[in-house]
């Protein structure tokens, strides 16, 4: 008699060596059999931090990598959950291990419908990288949908709805999207190894430690709190150093301007990009389906813009070679009281030479390290519980002193994007002609650092 598909595990367990979690363990058929599918596959050609790569260079890792970081971290999950708080031990508030595979699922495949250089070619063109998520797992055609629906009919719907945060289970649900989840977990990780930030590093082995279910989700015990006090201090460096790094938002910056620019050429003249970049062409026109979508990847579109350097377009050609030639645009801070001038400094830029519209951004990057629920809020994001001895749940900015300085405290800045040329010499082209201007344009900029209105 044969094993039904939902009850198959491994002979031997497989496993992938890893250099955050040593090991990732895989001891389910399905799991394994969703990892060898081609949408997750694609994920190995999409990296994790986009352009981040180009400021820190070790930043290379794939989407692929994470994936199977935010599975490992819920399976361990899943096994303390078992091993120390069983439903049938604990009650309401415990773990039921029926809901191991669904949890598993969902963890590899909350970010299967990223698309290349995820957030800029998503905002460019329109997408929603979650419902695309969604689509991939519930729409026939596709490998892992088939793999799915072998588990048990309407599986694939069931797995869609942790990612849609509708699941009934909020233990399922907190594992995989909250503010301290196997997600947030696994890239802060991640992400620290790879740039080389050591400040983005905590104690998961405590974390995981003190973490418990409970009817309502999870929670930590009272005397973990300093690990989880180390994670949001963590995940506030990381924001700050890594991911509103100035310079990644510069090339972010030429990235989304280049794809811009590529749209707009597209709707003069629809014959442009047929002879050379047809795997674009359905986001050009705003009309994709879910097989074109998948073609895409990070080294698809690297491809093109290797192409569009050689382009007669002078500014797609230019900006196609800052990019892939690492030349991103400078910054300068700037209060929302100094908005004003930058209409005075785009019109300078244009003076000499640069489309303001493709050469200038305004670029806001905002986080907040830590939220607290807020019945008023129209979003508001699941807070952290600390569970005292007597089962009681206390707000973890309620707790913690340190936590609370942070929570509801907006982190980040807005910059004004620039070409470097207006503020290096050496890259001044006709610079007798428009030394005026340079020097207009100069005083109000210190260090790129901030803009100075005093001047």
């Amino acid at each position: 008699m044969s094993i039904p598909y939902k009850y198959q595990t491994l002979a031997i367990e497989k496993v992938f060596r890893d250099p955050v979690h040593n090991y990732v363990h895989v001891q389910h058929q399905v799991i394994l059999d969703l990892i060898n599918s081609k949408e997750v596959q694609r994920l190995r050609r999409i990296k994790q931090l986009g352009t981040s790569s180009f400021t820190f260079h070790g930043a290379e890792h794939s989407r692929f990598s994470h994936s199977l970081g935010v599975y490992e971290i819920s399976r361990r999950i899943c096994d303390l959950f078992q091993r120390n708080f069983p439903i049938e031990k604990v009650g309401a508030d415990g773990w039921d291990d029926q809901e191991r595979l669904v949890t598993l699922c969902a963890a590899l495949l909350h970010d299967v419908g990223h698309g290349p250089y995820s957030h800029t070619f998503e905002h460019i063109f329109h997408t929603d990288h979650e419902a695309i998520t969604v689509a991939i797992i519930t729409s026939p055609e596709t490998e892992v949908y088939q793999i799915l629906n072998r588990v048990e009919a309407g599986f694939p719907e069931k797995v869609a709805s942790v990612i849609t945060k509708t699941y009934p289970n909020p233990q399922v649900v907190q594992m995989i999207s909250s503010q301290i989840d196997a997600d947030r977990m696994d890239y802060l990780l991640r992400d620290a190894y790879f740039t080389g930030t050591e400040y983005g590093t905590f104690d998961l082995t405590r974390i995981l430690r003190v973490i418990r279910p409970y009817a309502g989700g999870i929670a930590f015990s009272m005397n973990g709190m300093h690990a989880v006090e180390d994670y949001i201090v963590s995940r506030y460096q990381m924001y700050v150093q890594v991911y509103f790094h100035a310079s990644s938002r510069g090339m972010e910056v030429i990235l989304a301007h280049l794809l811009n620019r590529a749209a707009e050429l597209y709707q003069k003249d629809e014959e442009l990009f047929q002879s050379h970049s047809q795997l674009l062409l359905p986001f050009l026109r705003q009309h994709f389906t879910l097989e074109e979508y998948l073609k895409l990847d990070d080294g698809v579109l690297n491809t093109y813009f290797t192409q569009w350097t050689e382009e007669n377009d002078p500014i797609l050609s230019d900006l196609a070679k800052r990019f892939l030639n690492r030349k991103p645009l400078k910054s300068a801070r700037f209060e929302e009281s100094q908005r004003p001038l930058i209409h005075e400094l785009q019109s300078l830029v244009e003076k000499v030479g640069f489309n303001p519209d493709y050469y200038t951004a305004i670029n806001s990057s905002f986080d907040l390290p830590y939220d607290f629920y807020r019945p008023t809020s129209g979003m508001h994001r699941t807070q952290i519980e600390l569970q005292e001895k007597d089962g009681s749940l206390v707000e973890l900015s309620k707790a913690s002193q340190l936590v609370a300085a942070l929570a509801g405290q907006t982190q980040g800045d807005q910059r004004f994007y620039f070409p470097k040329e207006m503020i290096d010499p050496a890259l001044q082209n006709h610079y007798d002609l428009f030394w005026e201007t340079y020097q207009e344009f100069a005083k109000h900029i210190r260090n790129g650092a901030l803009i100075n209105t005093n001047n």
